[in-house]
Parts: C-alpha cells; sequence; structure tokens
C-alpha cells in the first residue's frame, strides 16, 4: 500500500498559513482548501480589522473581509489548476452570525451568483487569528 500522501499545494498569492498545513492537497479530481481567512500576504494587517494595544479586535468591517477571503479563495483554486466555477463545496465560519449573516450572505450571492456549490454556515467563537469570518472549500479540477 502507498503511504505518500497527495499532493500539497501553497499559493504565492495567498496569505501565509498560520500553521503546519498547506493551502490546498489535491485527491484525484478533488481540491480541498484549508481553511482560508481575509488576511493578505506578507502584511501584518487584515483587511477590515482594527486591533486594540492588546492585539484585541476593537472594530471590523465584515465587507471588507469577506471580499478578502473570496480574493484569497480564488487565488488558491487558480493557481493550483481550479477555478471559481469549479466549487462544490463551501463551509463558512462567522464569529457573530447575528450581526454578521446579513451583509456576509449579500455579498455571497453576488460572488456565487453563477456558480452556486453547497454551502453550510456556522457560527464558531473565535479563529485562530482576529478575524470575523473564514472559508473551508471543496472543487473540483
Amino acid at each position: 500500500m502507498d503511504k505518500t500522501p497527495p499532493p500539497a499545494f501553497h499559493s504565492s498569492q495567498a496569505p501565509e498559513p498560520v500553521g503546519l498545513y498547506p493551502h490546498a492537497r489535491r485527491v484525484g479530481n478533488l481540491l480541498f482548501l484549508s481553511g482560508v481567512g481575509p488576511r493578505e500576504r506578507g502584511v501584518t494587517e487584515i483587511p477590515g480589522v482594527t486591533l486594540d494595544a492588546a492585539g484585541n479586535i476593537s472594530s471590523y468591517d465584515i465587507e471588507a473581509q469577506c471580499h478578502s477571503v473570496f480574493k484569497n479563495v480564488r487565488h488558491i483554486l487558480e493557481e493550483a489548476g481550479s477555478a471559481w466555477e469549479n466549487l462544490v463545496d463551501v463551509t463558512v465560519f462567522l464569529t457573530n452570525m447575528k450581526a454578521d449573516f446579513q451583509t456576509y450572505n449579500r455579498l455571497y450571492a453576488q460572488y456565487f451568483q453563477d456558480c452556486q456549490p453547497c454551502r453550510t454556515t456556522v457560527e464558531v467563537n473565535a479563529l485562530p487569528t482576529p478575524i470575523a469570518i473564514e472559508l473551508k472549500c471543496i472543487a473540483t479540477i
């Protein structure tokens, strides 16, 4: 039995992972993306996030974070040989469903108007970095 793991992919445009994991891993004709947030590669500031002196979120703009997350997902997909239109499943993690779902849902509808993958949206207590949204995606290649 071959114990070689499926090919891992690291994007040159998406934000650096915050742990030991690839941006994506290909298995057959499927591409599994690790969680993708709104951070930008090589930059410490997070789009749409204002931090206080202690590094806690003092305010955030969910719209700016959504645009940045969708851009990062697109970068990973395209660099790995897939495309936005090939998304088949998206899991969305929000840290404040009550405050952010309406804006997120409106923007999601704009980005996914022609491509409608399965979707699950859940609220989580926190994410690994001071962000309000993260996407976990599966696409075909």
